[in-house]
């Protein structure tokens, strides 16, 4: 946590310092990255979701990624996930959603959140064409339907997605999204375990239908994966 000697009167003094000290305590700050969180994006408790971003002023829009977590709490995956996409000059959307209701209640939230989002990529200096979705585990699943659901679905408000990037999302015939693989789809790309074939078929069934999709097996872990993941990113033209 950033310890400037700037925020020592505010300490020194909480009689008179504490009530306007508070109203930035949503405002984190590390080395490489800050935090504005728990910021409402609709009406249920668990409707919040966190901007992490880098710490420098931003001189231009940035692309913007919604991340989604499978399962615990969105603050578990900040190092993980988002600080790599910050460092390479991305804004992430960290969401928290309803994940005790059965479906389609997590996948509206998410769409609520990716509507949000775009809706204020101004606020944060985001390009709202160049927003791309990243999910892991179950959360990996919900990214795929936040890009795949059309709007006759019903279940959201439908957001233009550019790119996903799927962790571990699982890939079967009962998954709400099968429905939706057709042409014209965001390109895919699923990252997932060496002894998993869940992905390759997900990668196969899009790629027959035309679309852009992207497999990468997981032998190591997951941090030697970013440069994979960048460069995946810079052919399709999204980010630097």
């Amino acid at each position: 946590m950033d310890r400037s000697p700037n925020l020592i009167p505010f300490l020194m003094f909480p009689a008179s310092r504490l009530i306007f000290f508070s109203l930035f305590s949503s405002l984190a700050f590390c080395a490489d990255y800050q935090i504005e969180a728990n910021i409402r994006y609709g009406p249920y408790p668990e409707n919040v979701l966190d901007i992490v971003q880098s710490p420098a002023p931003a001189l231009k829009n940035r692309p913007g990624v919604i991340v989604i977590h499978g399962g615990g709490a969105k603050e578990n995956i900040v190092e993980q996930f988002c600080v790599p996409l910050v460092q390479h000059d991305f804004v992430v959307a960290n969401v928290e959603y309803r994940s005790s209701e059965p479906t389609p209640t997590p996948i509206s939230d998410v769409m609520a959140a990716a509507q949000w989002f775009h809706n204020h990529a101004a606020r944060f200096k985001v390009d709202p064409n160049q927003i791309l979705v990243l999910g892991e585990a179950s959360g990996g699943t919900l990214a795929l339907m936040l890009a795949m659901t059309p709007a006759s679905a019903g279940l959201g408000p439908v957001t233009r997605i550019v790119a996903v990037i799927n962790f571990y999302g699982v890939d079967q015939p009962e998954q709400p999204y099968a429905a939706y693989i057709r042409r014209g789809l965001p390109p895919i790309l699923s990252i997932h375990g060496d002894a998993d074939d869940q992905s390759v078929r997900l990668t196969k069934a899009l790629k027959d239908a035309g679309d852009d999709a992207e497999l990468i097996t997981v032998p190591d872990e997951i941090s030697k994966l970013w440069p994979q993941i960048f460069k995946w990113l810079k052919k399709r033209k999204i980010g630097s």
